[in-house]
């Protein structure tokens, strides 16, 4: 990967269809969330689709998809099938993975596989979609062994979701679970694992800054959110105690990079804290090196 010659890594982005033409979303919840996110342009790209909107703008992409299978009977995007898009366009995305934690020893075995043949760099968790607390020793913390063992990194989702937002209760869907303090029990069991909390986390921001200051395996990245609309006390962090610890991320296709570098550009951030947030801080942490 030209590191040098990349403007920007967007460590948030999804894979919303595979090659068969199926989605990981049912048809409700993925049009309450085109609404709820306002969509503009395609909303189901495929991955070729993906690496060349990234490759035009001299960006690259962490991608994967969300495995939620038990709590939703719709079944993920193949793990395989993102990792190897990825290595079919190795100059501009980067594979991560995602793993329902309840599929149990056959959800660990898949983990190591994906890190050991396809090369895997994280995992991404939903805890309200997938509908479990991070902190359930009973359920995930087995994967968590495995993503601190290889050295990859856990990305949580945390704060409320625009998936399911707009349907009749939620579509089921329950905030709880994504509370980024349920992450801080994890970051003190496994000491060496490498986290991202995604998102502003509202309504817990401040847990998350907490959180992150508090352990040096967390970081946040600033998805989902156009950046106008950043609470002030992330933005303070930002360019203070956490401007090693910040990552661009889009959210994409629902939140594309154009409009958050837009709005990123208005933002107070201080002008030696740009280059870290947009690239440097995110290549360190995916342990990318010029090539």
């Amino acid at each position: 990967m030209d590191l040098d010659g990349l403007v920007a890594i967007d460590v948030h982005t999804h894979a919303e269809v595979s090659s068969k033409g199926h989605t990981s979303l049912d048809d409700d919840l993925h049009d309450a969330s085109s609404a709820y996110f306002k969509v503009e342009g395609n909303r189901k790209p495929t991955l070729e689709e993906t690496a060349a909107y990234y490759r035009e703008r001299k960006m690259a992409a962490v991608v994967f998809t969300v495995d939620a299978e038990s709590a939703t009977g719709t079944e993920p995007v193949p793990n395989e099938e993102v990792a190897e898009a990825a290595a079919a366009n190795p100059d501009v995305l980067i594979p991560f993975a995602s793993i329902d934690p309840f599929r149990g020893r056959a959800g660990v075995k898949q983990a190591r596989r994906l890190v050991e043949e396809y090369g895997v760099k994280g995992f991404k968790f939903h805890p309200s979609i997938q509908g479990f607390f991070p902190d359930d020793r009973s359920v995930a913390y087995g994967l968590y062994e495995v993503i601190e063992e290889t050295g990859t990194i856990a990305l949580f989702h945390t704060g409320q979701t625009g998936i399911g937002a707009g349907v009749p209760g939620g579509g089921g869907i329950r905030l709880k679970y994504a509370n980024p303090l349920h992450v801080d029990d994890v970051a003190a069991d496994f000491p060496h694992l490498k986290i991202i909390l995604a998102h502003p986390s509202f309504p817990w921001q401040d847990e998350a800054l907490a959180v992150a200051t508090h352990k040096p395996g967390v970081h946040i990245d600033l998805s989902g959110w156009s950046p106008k609309y950043f609470p002030p006390q992330l933005v303070q962090y930002a360019n203070t105690l956490l401007k090693d610890k910040v990552l661009f991320g889009s959210d994409f296709p629902v939140l594309t990079p154009d409009r958050w570098l837009a709005d990123f550009a208005k933002l107070s951030i201080k002008e030696e804290v740009r280059p870290k947030i947009l690239k440097e801080n995110a290549a360190r942490l995916l342990g990318l090196t010029q090539a």
